[in-house]
Parts: C-alpha cells; sequence; structure tokens
C-alpha cells in the first residue's frame, strides 16, 4: 500500500499481519498529490514487487478552499486523478507482464452533472468543493475508458467503482468549520467495509475475468454513468492532458 504518512501506514500495516500473518505486507511513503512522489513510489513498488495482479487506485481528497501543489495543480486534480494515472502509468509494464491482471479505481456517483472544461481543468475560475470533488470523479471515469482502450488485448482489465456512501477518512481529519461539518456529514454514512466489498468483487470475482472499461455500483454491480462520462473524445483529451502535465508518454 502508500501512504502519506509513517506512523499510520505502520498502524494498518500492525493490524494487516495480525489479520493475515503469512502474507508479506508493506507499505511505501508518498505524497500522491506530487507527481515526482508519486512516479517514485510506482518505480518502488515496481521494483519490489516481482508480480502486480491488482491494482488497486483509491487514492482521494477534498479541499474546502482552492490549493495548488508544488506543480501548480489544483489539489483534488492532482490526488483524485493525476495519482491513478501516474501510479498506473509506472506499474503498466509490471501487471502486463503478469497478466491476467486488474486494475480497478474508486470514483463516485458524485460525478453526476459534472463536464470537465478543459480551458480550466485547475478550476482557476468558479473553485467549489463539489465541483472540484465531482469533476475529479468524472475524470476517474473517462481515465478508466480510455485505459481499458489501450490495454485491449493484454489481459489486463480495467474498471471503476461507486463504493456508495461509506464513512472514510476523506476529510474527517481537518480542524475548524470544515472539518465539523464533513464528519457530521459522514455520521449518516455506511461503514468502511461497505465500499470495500465492491472492490474486492470487482477485483477478484471469476464473472467479471474479462469485463472492462466497466462502472460498477455496490455491490459489483454493473451500471451506466452519465453522458459525459461516456464520451471518449473528452477521455482521450484528458489522457494527452495527463501525459503532458506527467511528462509521461504511454
Amino acid at each position: 500500500m502508500v501512504a502519506r504518512d509513517r506512523d499510520r501506514a505502520d498502524s494498518t500495516l500492525a493490524k494487516l499481519k495480525e489479520a493475515g500473518p503469512g502474507a508479506a505486507h508493506s507499505a511505501h511513503i508518498a505524497d500522491l498529490s506530487l507527481v515526482a512522489d508519486t512516479k517514485r513510489a510506482g518505480s518502488e513498488i515496481a521494483a519490489a514487487e516481482p508480480r502486480i495482479d491488482v491494482l488497486i487506485n483509491n487514492a482521494g481528497n477534498v479541499f474546502a478552499n482552492r490549493q495548488l501543489t508544488a506543480d501548480g495543480l489544483e489539489c483534488t486534480f492532482a490526488t483524485n486523478h493525476m495519482a491513478y494515472f501516474v501510479l498506473t502509468h509506472a506499474l503498466r509494464e509490471r501487471l502486463v507482464a503478469s497478466a491476467p491482471a486488474r486494475i480497478v479505481s474508486t470514483a463516485s456517483r458524485a460525478h453526476m452533472g459534472r463536464v470537465l472544461d478543459f480551458d480550466n481543468l485547475q478550476l482557476a475560475k468558479g473553485y467549489s468543493i463539489t465541483q472540484a470533488y465531482g469533476r475529479s470523479k468524472l475524470a476517474n471515469i473517462l481515465f478508466t475508458r480510455e485505459l481499458a482502450r489501450r490495454l485491449a488485448g493484454t489481459r489486463v482489465t480495467a474498471n471503476c467503482i461507486h463504493p456508495g456512501f461509506v464513512s472514510t477518512g476523506l476529510g474527517q481529519r481537518r480542524g475548524g468549520l470544515f472539518g465539523a461539518v464533513v464528519r457530521l456529514f459522514f455520521k449518516f454514512a455506511g461503514p468502511p467495509d461497505a465500499g470495500a466489498d465492491t472492490i474486492v468483487r470487482v477485483a477478484t470475482s471469476p464473472d467479471l475475468a474479462d469485463v472492462t472499461g466497466q462502472y460498477f455500483v455496490p455491490v459489483g454491480t454493473p451500471a451506466e454513468p452519465t453522458a459525459a462520462a461516456r464520451d471518449d473524445v473528452a477521455a482521450q483529451r484528458l489522457w494527452e492532458e495527463s501525459e503532458r502535465i506527467a511528462g509521461m508518454k504511454w
């Protein structure tokens, strides 16, 4: 797994080792909002793992106000989309060599009603939490569609999921009014393992071994995302823009 904080990573590793003492659990420390850090983590994982059977892209964050990373990217876009793009690219060769393999990316029904504005991709105009988060989740679905197209014939599948309304750490460790509102909001959510059930099914079910480029809702039911999320021209344009930002060519 990849984590930002060593102490929290060690705590999670301890729980994993207790649950599955026979597995070789490990953690790589990186800030996935930063392109260089994500590239480094990908290189370290590729070097350390002889096989990668499943890659789960699950990084995510929300920000009360528009913030920029050291790369000049809006933080939601950087964490929720670019991390998926860069890490998947860094692990592509290992995944293909391990085929059959699967890539599962966490999207959300929050994509509904959103359209990517390529002239305002970093939300320099009209920033809001819902706009930034919703567009990043739309980007996850478009990324999955284009990824599946580019992986055709490799026996590596790419799908994305909506985990449902579940209580995760998303925004809950923030201080001030924003953090308080998020914590209140998540009091009405389900447990996080309910969201994990969908991820695990799409990552492991034999019934889905050959399914690719799809969007699933709980618990692993295929669904049709919005028309904007099925726009293959936008998917290709987002891919090309992501390549330019990351300095990576597929």
